[in-house]
């Protein structure tokens, strides 16, 4: 299969624009700083994913798929995007989410019931009372028996289920990010950039994965710097493993090493991806405040925040010597679920004095 000639269905915007961050690169006082602008995609609030379903999406509609079903935490930016990509070409869109179902409706949550999806809350609390050894094997099962019993019912209904991996890490989806190379190439050489790095998210792998390949098979002049979003991530062996399961599928003529791919997880006192997934950290609260307030540009809290301090810091102790594009893959409609709303109330609403934020109350004598 030539990656050249894959078809896509577009469900997003692609060509998303490449910035320079001025004000940014000033306070750092490395190089010059771009960022890439992948939270610009259009489809439902934006993100990365959308490049990954434009060829999940093709692969559905040629083998007579009629319902997407993908997986993800409660507050899944990939299932958000996945079931807004289901709606544009007429699917169904069922969301498998891990954890109970909360009280309040908000953040991704609230989109995904704008959208219409069928949601299936997997509840694996009870297994905590299991011996550590055996705990993620249980709730590992459980999830795949609710999964298939979820397929079976739609089925007896009469519908088709792709099943999506958690982040679209398929090889159709990574060709999204294959392909994400040479417009980004192209992009530098308009502008007269020359990037000595390309800094991503490295959570489910499909994206840095796919960034990583079309990088190698472009020959692109810049080096794909990942940044562990938690602090528990995928080895490096599975993640080479599916590089080169994308290598042989596409025929791009490489063969990647675990030792080949260049991870950055900070400081030991205050790693990169925090304190665990999507969990809040004032870290990357205040990370994400700085990219607010030097390029009115918004982060989220649970990956490209915690990518974004990555960046940050990698500049300013000048491992990254030279110029670098920040990969934003989108992620905003996190800052206002529940436990990110509450963990920033002491930090931006609590009244004191250099908060800025004044009351001025008309008095009637």
């Amino acid at each position: 299969m030539n990656i050249g000639t894959l078809k896509r269905a577009p469900v997003g915007c692609v060509n998303t624009p490449l910035e320079y961050m001025p004000r940014l690169s000033r306070e750092l006082g490395g190089g010059r700083l771009y960022i890439k602008r992948d939270d610009l995609t259009g489809l439902a609030l934006g993100g990365n994913k959308a490049r990954k379903l434009d060829y999940i999406v093709q692969y559905a509609l040629e083998n007579g798929y009629t319902a997407l079903m993908t997986f993800g935490g409660v507050q899944t930016n990939h299932g958000r995007l996945t079931a807004a990509a289901a709606i544009r070409y007429g699917l169904k869109p069922i969301l498998v989410l891990k954890g109970p179902r909360p009280d309040y409706l908000s953040g991704n949550l609230l989109l995904d019931r704008l959208m219409g999806c069928d949601l299936y809350f997997v509840d694996t609390e009870a297994a905590e009372v299991l011996p550590e050894a055996e705990r993620e094997a249980a709730k590992r099962r459980y999830l795949e028996d609710c999964a298939q019993a979820i397929i079976a019912d739609y089925e007896a209904r009469g519908e088709k289920v792709l099943s999506i991996p958690v982040g679209g890490q398929t090889v159709h989806g990574s060709a999204g990010y294959i392909q994400a190379i040479p417009e980004l190439m192209a992009q530098c050489e308009a502008q007269d950039i020359h990037p000595k790095y390309l800094v991503v998210g490295y959570g489910s792998t499909g994206t840095f994965a796919g960034l990583w390949a079309g990088a190698a098979y472009y020959h692109a002049p810049f080096e794909v710097v990942g940044i562990p979003i938690e602090p528990d991530y995928r080895p490096r062996e599975e993640t080479a493993a599916f590089i080169n399961r994308l290598s042989e599928t596409f025929a791009l003529g490489f063969t990647c090493r675990a030792e080949d791919l260049r991870l950055e997880t900070g400081p030991a006192e205050a790693p990169y991806g925090g304190i665990g997934y999507n969990e809040p950290d004032p870290v990357t609260q205040e990370h994400i405040a700085l990219l607010a307030r030097m390029e009115a540009v918004f982060l989220d809290p649970c990956y490209t925040g915690k990518v974004f301090y990555g960046f940050t810091d990698l500049v300013r102790r000048g491992v990254l010597a030279g110029d670098a594009v920040f990969l934003h893959t989108g992620g905003a409609p996190g800052l206002w679920s529940r436990e990110h709303l509450d963990a920033m109330q002491s930090s931006l609403w609590s009244g004191k004095a250099e908060d800025r934020v004044h009351v001025m109350k008309l008095e009637i004598p």
